[in-house]
């Protein structure tokens, strides 16, 4: 254990007591929200970035230990094992280092080499790579009598070549030279697959058609788009080392030649090498460079995903409002929803304020009635087809002041309104209800919404089908729970998706809350939660401190102090002469309060104190921003309408590696290059954009065919 915290110390640069606590707490079953809250003092407060990349490092390097302990008992129980081995195993800060040093040892299928050692001619190739056999074709013939198949002094060099080769293949001295050459002067290069011209240039994908570039410059979206590409049978992808190939095969064998070897057994062991190399080093680290580009590209697709998802689940809300939700559509018209401000679906109509039918006042008359009727004060309006004809409709006939008109993504809608929990929510309604109420609640409280969706299909990720669907999972998960723990969730209020987010709850649990506070009520305190069926202390611990309960007899349990700490707060209270429920919001008294002294006189940690005056001044506070309207350009409701130069305003709909895509209030997103952001040089497009961000951009080039839009903010 020591050794792999000081391992994850050296790889994350971190202080080894924090290190040291965070994994311990792992291994008790707590969760990164937790450790990252309220484990502050333990971690020399280490925040949940930090405490995150210690969890996925601990797999890393537990894995890397695992590998090393059975290569170990493998090399020693067949009786190989020698203190340089040992050593070489033991200084080994990868499983490529391990592989490389378990090759020669690893149990083998039936090579060349191996049926060349049936046929006995290891002993040759021993002579040959000793170096000072003085006639090799000489002592090949030795062989002849020794069986059968071996019928001339050639087939027996062949035979000892094929051994020498494999030797060579196993060297991990060659392996890391072909390896630094791949890394440092490789290329990918591209060529269409035979017959597929046409289908390629009518593609998506028609840019890789020729492409090429560096193993060292390949981009991450360059990189899985040419794999998308060449999995559809597009195109044909190869490695090429260029000028640098011959003189990678004459470094190899100098290096592989004994110093001592004489000119005969040297041409021959030079033969061997360039075969091993042709024929089993280089299809082998292509293999492994093809890993680690894909790897890399999957790290920085996901890395990019995750971004986007946190700053879309982390959207603002719009609390308190009831909302008239509206699903745009042209023939079957568009759907219509009232919701309160629980999201309850309160009625529903349809109207065809868009063309073929065009019933302006018949859509009018209806939607005035809903928002009398119902006290609607707020309108969300999907983004999809003839969103933009109906929200002139809307504004034309002020059904509602422009400045409670919001624009809402659509993105899943689709695919909640079909699923089972949609079909558990409203078993009487149809898929386009289901799909109009998702759109209101969105805007209500986008996190609670999407957290019943499939992250993968919000869309705001790229290649997210083509990079490795395990790690995607696990990084969208993560960055779900995160979010839901960093806003809060009311148990009384929540769903069982919502909940199954919140740290130590998880799926079941969550339906036992749900269930439990269906039969019995809402909860009145946080401790109540210990009576639902299978929640028990760990849970309780982990989960108390992102549950609120917003008009319960304890005020705190509507702030992120978890009860554990409680008693800290009292005691503060009891210093300062108030009762604890005059602490929330009482910002002179909590002036007051010094974290340093406090912890110094045996009340609580300074961390756990510093928090807790935090999360005093804004109780039940949620810490996203309130929403705001989203306004288009009034004239362009078409790509047609589109011209090069036009300056208008948009919307960050997702962000990628190589820009972003910005909403124009049209079918067809605009593309913004990372090179048309600024005239600086930026590493990263989330270092200048985030999601929902609005802009202001100019069309710098139209792609009529294709219907592509290229922007610049430049």
């Amino acid at each position: 254990m020591n050794n792999i915290i000081s391992d994850i110390c050296t790889r994350l640069n971190l202080p080894e007591k924090g290190v040291s606590a965070v994994v311990n707490l792992l291994d008790e079953g707590a969760t990164v929200p937790f450790i990252s809250r309220y484990r502050k003092e333990a971690t020399g407060a280490l925040d949940e970035v930090a405490v995150r990349n210690i969890e996925t490092t601990l797999k890393t390097v537990r894995d890397l230990y695992a590998r090393k302990e059975y290569v170990l008992q493998a090399i020693s129980e067949a009786g190989a094992m020698t203190p340089k081995i040992e050593q070489s195993l033991k200084n080994a800060t990868s499983l490529t280092e391990v592989e490389d040093i378990y090759a020669p040892f690893k149990p083998k299928k039936r090579t060349r080499a191996t049926i060349a050692r049936e046929r006995g001619l290891e002993p040759l190739a021993k002579m040959i790579m000793s170096g000072n056999v003085a006639d090799p074709t000489n002592a090949a013939l030795r062989f002849l009598g020794k069986n059968n198949d071996i019928t001339s002094a050639d087939d027996a060099l062949s035979g000892a070549c094929d051994i020498i080769a494999e030797w060579a293949s196993e060297s991990s001295r060659l392996r890391n030279m072909t390896r630094n050459t791949y890394r440092r002067t490789g290329s990918l290069v591209c060529s269409p697959a035979k017959g597929k011209d046409n289908e390629l240039e009518n593609s998506p994908l028609a840019t890789y058609a020729n492409f090429s570039n560096s193993v060292r410059r390949i981009s991450s979206h360059q990189y899985l788009a040419l794999r998308r590409a060449e999995s559809e049978g597009l195109i044909k992808v190869k490695f090429s080392l260029d000028e640098t190939r011959d003189k990678l095969e004459e470094s190899l064998a100098n290096s592989f030649i004994p110093r001592s070897a004489n000119s005969s057994c040297a041409d021959i062991i030079a033969d061997a090498v360039y075969d091993a190399t042709k024929r089993l080093i280089k299809p082998s680290v292509e293999n492994e460079v093809s890993t680690e580009l894909k790897e890399e590209a999957d790290g920085v697709a996901i890395d990019i995903f995750s971004q986007n998802l946190r700053q879309l689940l982390l959207a603002s809300p719009l609390k308190g409002r009831r909302i008239l939700a509206i699903d745009p559509g042209y023939r079957t018209g568009c759907k219509v929803v009232a919701i309160d401000e629980q999201g309850n679906l309160l009625d529903e109509a349809v109207i065809y304020p868009t063309p073929p039918k065009n019933d302006l006042n018949g859509a009018e008359t209806i939607l005035k009635r809903l928002i009398s009727k119902y006290k609607l004060n707020a309108i969300a309006l999907g983004n999809g087809t003839a969103s933009r004809e109906t929200e002139k409709f809307i504004k034309d006939y002020r059904i509602m002041d422009s400045n409670s008109i919001f624009v809402v993504s659509e993105d899943g809608a689709s695919v909640y309104s079909a699923s089972e929990l949609a079909r558990m929510e409203f078993p009487d309604k149809d898929v386009t209800v289901r799909g109009a109420v998702s759109i209101g609640r969105r805007l209500m409280d986008p996190l609670a919404e999407l957290v019943k969706i499939d992250p993968k299909s919000i869309g705001v990720g790229q290649y997210q089908h083509d990079v490795d669907q395990s790690k995607l999972k696990n990084a969208l998960d993560y960055t779900v729970m995160s979010c839901v723990n960093a806003v809060g969730v009311d148990v009384n209020t929540a769903s069982a998706s919502l909940l199954s987010y919140v740290s130590g709850i998880g799926p079941a649990l969550a339906s036992n809350i749900v269930k439990y506070r269906t039969e019995n009520g809402p909860f009145s305190t946080r401790r109540d939660l210990k009576k639902v069926p299978r929640l028990g202390d760990k849970a309780f611990e982990q989960a108390a401190g992102f549950l609120r309960i917003a008009y319960g007899p304890e005020p705190l349990d509507n702030t992120g102090i978890h009860p554990e700490s409680y008693h800290i707060v009292k005691a503060i209270a009891n210093m300062l002469g108030v009762k604890p429920a005059e602490l929330p919001a009482n910002n002179a008294v909590l002036d007051l309060i010094d974290p340093v002294k406090l912890a110094s006189q045996g009340i609580g940690g300074q961390e756990t104190i510093a928090d807790i005056v935090t999360e005093l001044r804004k109780p039940g506070r949620d810490p996203r921003t309130d929403n705001a309207d989203t306004a288009f350009h009034p004239a362009i409701e078409s790509f047609e309408q589109l011209s090069i130069g036009m300056k208008l305003p948009g919307v960050v709909s997702n962000i990628t590696a190589f820009g972003a895509f910005v909403d124009l209030g049209i079918k067809e997103n605009g593309l913004l290059h990372i090179s048309k952001i600024s005239t600086r040089r930026i590493a990263a497009v989330s270092d200048v954009l985030r999601l929902g961000q609005k802009i202001e951009v100019t069309v710098s080039d139209i792609d009529y065919p294709r219907k592509r839009i290229s922007l610049s903010m430049i």
